[in-house]
Parts: C-alpha cells; sequence; structure tokens
C-alpha cells in the first residue's frame, strides 16, 4: 500500500459515488452559469463563480498542479468575458479575477496538505500492521481435526490495532486458546494486551490446569504498574484437546462463547461467575473451569463485546445468536467474515469499539 500512487484523474475509483454526483452536479451549474453570461449580453456577467474552478478540480486530486491548470483555464475564462461583457464595470472583472487566483492557490495549497496527511497516515497504517503482526500473531488454520478462524477491526478508521486481543498456542497434547479485551482506550489499552499475551505465551507451555493459567494471568496483571489508573481484561480461556475429549472454558468476566451445533446456538455459561483478570483478589472467588463434548460439525465462536453490543440507530444490540444461526454449515472463516460485514452494517454509524471473533469448527 505504502508504494502505490495515488489516482488524480477526474472522478477517480477512491471517490464515492454520491460524491461524484455532487461534483458532476457543480460542473454543469457552472458550464450553464458561463452559457448564460455569453447569451445574456455585455450588461451582466457571472465571472465571479469561476472561482469555484479551481476548488473542484482539488476535490478529485492529489496533484497539485491540476487545480492550479484548473485555475488558469478559469483565468482565461474570466479575461474571454471580461472581453464580452464590456458594459460591465472593471471593478466587477477585476474581483473576479483576484477571487480566481486567490482559490487557484488555496486549493493547490489544500492538495499538497492533504496529500502529504495522506503519506503520513500510510506509514502510520504500516507501522500498526507490522505492530499487529508481532502482537496478534495469525494462529494455525488447522489443528487435527479443528478448523480455526480469526477477524479483528479495529474501530479506529486509522488504526489495525486495539484493546481486543487473542492468541493460539499449539502444544502437543493441543490447543490453549485465549480472546479477550482490555478496558479503557489509548496506547496504554495495546501496552495492557502485549504484558497479557507475554504471560499467557509463556503460561501456558508450563501450566497443566487453564483455572491456575488464569490466575497466573490475573496474578501478573495485577502486579503491573497502572499510572493512568486500573485497568483489567475481561477474558475467555479454552484448552482443546488434541484428541477426543471435552474442550475447557474459563471464563474470566467475559461475555459467554457461543456454540452453534446441528443449527441451534446455545450460550456456554460458565459454572460460577468470575471477576475480570486483575480484579480476583479486590472481588473474591476463584477461576472454574466447564466444559462441552465437541460433536463433528459443531462451531465454537468466541467474541469481544465490539461485536455483541454493536448498537443501530434504534439502539438495539446486534442479534449475534440469530445471526450466528443462519449461517450453520459454512466454513468458519465465511463466518466471521459475514458476521463482520453485517456488525459493521449494523452499526450504521461505524464501530464504536473493537471488534475480535475466534471461531472453532470441527470436520466432520
Amino acid at each position: 500500500m505504502a508504494g502505490r500512487a495515488l489516482p488524480d484523474a477526474p472522478f477517480p475509483p477512491y471517490l464515492p459515488r454520491r460524491a461524484r454526483r455532487l461534483l458532476a452536479a457543480a460542473y454543469v451549474l457552472l458550464a450553464g452559469g458561463v452559457v448564460a453570461d455569453v447569451v445574456s449580453g455585455p450588461g451582466t456577467t457571472v465571472s465571479p463563480v469561476l472561482a469555484a474552478v479551481p476548488v473542484l478540480a482539488g476535490a478529485t486530486t492529489r496533484a497539485a498542479r491540476v487545480p492550479l491548470l484548473a485555475g488558469l483555464l478559469a483565468t482565461a475564462a474570466v479575461v474571454l468575458l471580461a472581453l464580452t461583457n464590456s458594459g460591465v464595470a472593471v471593478s466587477v472583472h477585476v474581483t473576479a479575477l483576484i477571487a480566481v487566483l486567490a482559490a487557484t492557490l488555496a486549493s493547490a495549497a489544500n492538495v499538497v496538505l492533504v496529500a502529504a496527511r495522506e503519506r503520513e497516515l500510510v506509514q502510520v497504517r504500516t507501522v500498526s500492521e507490522a505492530a499487529q503482526r508481532a502482537l496478534l500473531r495469525p494462529p494455525p488454520e488447522r489443528s487435527g481435526r479443528v478448523r480455526i478462524a480469526v477477524r479483528y477491526a479495529a474501530a479506529a478508521a486509522e488504526a489495525r490495532i486495539g484493546g481486543d486481543l487473542y492468541d493460539v498456542v499449539q502444544l502437543p497434547d493441543g490447543l490453549r486458546i485465549m480472546l479477550g479485551d482490555v478496558q479503557g482506550s489509548g496506547l496504554g489499552v495495546v501496552e495492557t494486551a502485549a504484558d497479557v499475551l507475554g504471560v499467557f505465551r509463556e503460561a501456558a507451555r508450563t501450566e497443566p490446569e487453564l483455572p491456575v493459567l488464569a490466575g497466573r494471568l490475573d496474578a501478573a496483571l495485577a502486579r503491573r504498574p497502572r499510572p493512568g489508573g486500573g485497568r483489567f481484561v475481561t477474558a475467555v480461556l479454552a484448552g482443546v484437546p488434541a484428541g477426543p475429549g471435552p474442550v475447557e472454558l474459563v471464563n474470566c468476566g467475559h461475555p459467554h462463547p457461543m456454540l452453534l451445533r446441528a443449527g441451534r446456538v446455545r450460550e456456554l455459561e460458565p459454572p460460577e461467575h468470575a471477576p475480570p483478570l486483575s480484579l480476583l483478589g479486590l472481588v473474591g472467588g476463584r477461576y472454574a473451569a466447564a466444559g462441552f463434548e465437541p460433536l463433528p460439525g459443531d462451531l465454537l465462536l468466541l467474541y469481544t463485546d465490539g461485536v455483541s453490543e454493536a448498537r443501530d440507530a434504534a439502539d438495539r444490540f446486534f442479534p449475534l445468536a440469530e445471526r450466528l444461526a443462519a449461517l450453520a454449515g459454512r466454513d468458519p472463516g465465511d463466518v466471521l467474515d459475514e458476521l463482520l460485514a453485517e456488525v459493521r452494517a449494523y452499526a450504521d454509524g461505524g464501530l464504536d469499539d473493537d471488534a475480535a471473533m475466534l471461531a472453532l469448527h470441527w470436520e466432520r
């Protein structure tokens, strides 16, 4: 993306269709004004409106030469109209000429500024993509009879990473999986996510019991310095055996995973509710494991509240269970792509929170 040239042709592909129509209508109005000026006789003129020409040209390009050339043409048109409309005061023609020149220079300067900001944004996105690859590593697509898919969408249009996190650690006896959501926003959230993932990747290989692993994550996060105020992490941990056997789940204050089986969806509630990571010492309790025996064709969905709490214009939550049930029998990657597209369409104003989903599908 960093090396791709930005188009500068009229009505380039990156311009939305609605914007193209509006700009085309503006050009038609200008052309109509010039024609009216020519046929109305030497006593009137509309030449000051030609100042809009370089402004319109600048809206369709990232090259400063385009509004400069448009301004040159508009200046020539003002001069021709001045010669044609001899009955109009000279001050009107001078005013039109000044307006065109000023609009030309301002439009060219704006194009330069926008192009520079877009180049900076491309660089920022390139860096964030590299950070995402280091922080959120792509999981294996398959482990035995289990297929794995992950999708992540940051709420900020400029961002590639945020407060949602996930990881899949492949061990000889199966998989250790975590999907979580860091409370808060800003760079501190990314730092916390990096710390949690680092502890998980180490402890997942040494702790044989999932509740103990959750306890280690909680203790590590509770000890972490938090100069900007306390942070906690909601998370779901999953242990998936390499062979036959139940899947273990530990829920640390996170939205309940969903199991799609034979076209029906049910939430997998924990045996007892436990607090998010870093809060166990404050509220007490313990982390406990629950499980289910996977069947061929099952799909397990882990997700963050950016998915389940997306709202439409009427302030209604996204019907995740209903939409998941409608996608039964499809590839897990296709399921997540469809869900993410529907969440974005449902939240018409854009995502208010990061959205992460991880799906496990047991092949028949």
